[in-house]
């Protein structure tokens, strides 16, 4: 008698935004139940005091609560809370982690780079198995994650304290930014990428995942309101990213958040997010790139599917 599919829930507690995913996994297939994403920039600061802040604390907590309830209600029969770039680099993240389990009995693990690169790219290829090298792009709030793989084995990966919150904190101060502040944000974040893929070997196709390439996908589709199933699987092509970028940089943000298919809340940090994933498209070469909605929930679900 064939097997009936595992309902499990994956709470993401990032640097930018904390998401939920309740889903049915089977033979590493992924049926969402619910999907939920909310923006509270748990990394704000973070670069500059090392620590979280009290505010950052609660809009997580305030997001989580929800989350919770809702994962009971859907029936989730495994749970699991991740943490990433934020809760790493912090010196009160342990004591955030002993919150969560304090306040809503959640036993949230801290990933470092190498899980969250495996994850990361588990999700991202879940679909379809990469046949040819191929760089899997995921551009968090405070960490950027670049993978090559081919099939189901990861040949290279890196995580890189580059991210939305983290770059725009660091150089984007003015209202639309600057040239000069533009240029500076490119040189820091193409030379920590262009320093790490030295030792990368050569990608011939890509894939982006996380709000940065979702975010340019709904733009360029004009799509209001944001349609997932439209989004994943498009394809975004370098000359069309920076067109965009030069609309959105130009902007200010009184503007840039009235801009068809960016989320409000995603637009004090495109900017940033989109300089990156030029950088590392043009370090690895690639002309065009394939936007997923499957990241590192969909990787988490599936090992967590997977775990006895």
């Amino acid at each position: 008698m064939p097997s009936a599919p595992l309902r499990v829930a994956v709470i993401d507690i990032g640097s930018n935004s904390t998401r939920l995913l309740v889903a049915d996994v089977k033979e590493g297939l992924v049926t969402p139940i619910e999907r939920r994403s909310t923006v509270t920039r748990l990394g704000r600061g973070v670069d500059l005091s090392g620590r979280l802040a009290a505010e950052a604390i609660e809009a997580a907590c305030a997001a989580i609560d929800p989350y919770v309830a809702t994962l009971q209600e859907l029936g989730a029969e495994r749970v699991d809370a991740i943490a990433t770039s934020a809760v790493r680099d912090a010196a009160n993240g342990s004591a955030f982690v002993a919150e969560l389990r304090e306040r809503f009995a959640l036993s949230a693990r801290v990933l470092d780079g190498e899980e969250e690169a495996r994850l990361t790219y588990l999700g991202a290829t879940s679909e379809h198995s990469p046949e040819v090298p191929t760089l899997v792009v995921d551009i968090g709030g405070g960490s950027t994650e670049l993978i090559v793989g081919v099939g189901h084995e990861i040949e290279w990966h890196t995580s890189l304290q580059a991210g939305v919150v983290r770059h725009t904190e660091r150089h984007l101060v003015s209202d639309p930014p600057t040239p000069v502040e533009l240029e500076a944000l490119a040189a820091d974040l193409s030379g920590l990428i262009d320093a790490a893929a030295v030792e990368a070997p050569g990608a011939a196709a890509g894939i982006a995942v996380a709000g940065t390439p979702t975010s340019l996908a709904a733009i360029e589709l004009e799509l209001e309101p944001y349609d997932p199933k439209r989004v994943h699987g498009h394809v975004l092509e370098l000359p069309q990213i920076q067109r965009m970028l030069s609309t959105l940089a130009a902007a200010p943000l009184a503007k840039r958040v009235e801009i068809t298919g960016l989320h409000p809340e995603r637009a004090p940090t495109i900017v940033a997010g989109v300089v990156t994933l030029v950088e590392a498209m043009r370090a690895f070469d690639l002309d065009r790139i394939i936007v997923s909605e499957h990241d590192i929930l969909y990787g988490t679900a599936i090992a967590l599917s997977d775990s006895s």
